[in-house]
């Protein structure tokens, strides 16, 4: 996604302000998963790789490094989530923890829509079981 700015446009990852604001952004989430009977068995103990592994992948996929890429390979979301039953409820508790994460960024109007936008059409593609 581009935005345009006063005088030049720029990806989201360099809008919202880069390495910072993701790396943000999945430290408020992770801060929800880590509490939530839903979400957290399907994670490993230590958050560690998976915060990481989230941070890289979404700045890569806004337009910043390929860092997630040049370590993992391609992304392939569904096949790396089908080992986990995630159906409407773990669905709608990823998306409670990320609509919380980006209300706690305070982001320009354009950037909270596109991100909103996008995880809710990505967590949906997930889902795996009825």
């Amino acid at each position: 996604m581009q935005i345009r700015g006063d005088d030049a446009t720029m990806t989201l990852y360099e809008a919202a302000g880069g390495e910072q604001f993701f790396t943000e952004l999945v430290d408020h989430f992770y801060a929800g998963v880590e509490h939530d009977p839903r979400l957290r068995p399907m994670y490993p103990e230590d958050l560690s790789g998976p915060r990481l592994h989230t941070a890289l992948f979404l700045m890569q996929y806004w337009g910043g490094p390929t860092t997630y890429s040049d370590q993992r390979g391609h992304p392939r979301l569904r096949m790396r989530h089908a080992p986990f039953v995630i159906g409407e409820p773990e669905r709608d508790a990823w998306i409670e923890h990320m609509s919380a994460a980006i209300d706690a960024m305070a982001a320009d109007p354009a950037i909270d829509e596109a991100l909103r936008e996008y995880f809710d059409m990505a967590a949906t593609h997930m889902i795996n079981a009825r």
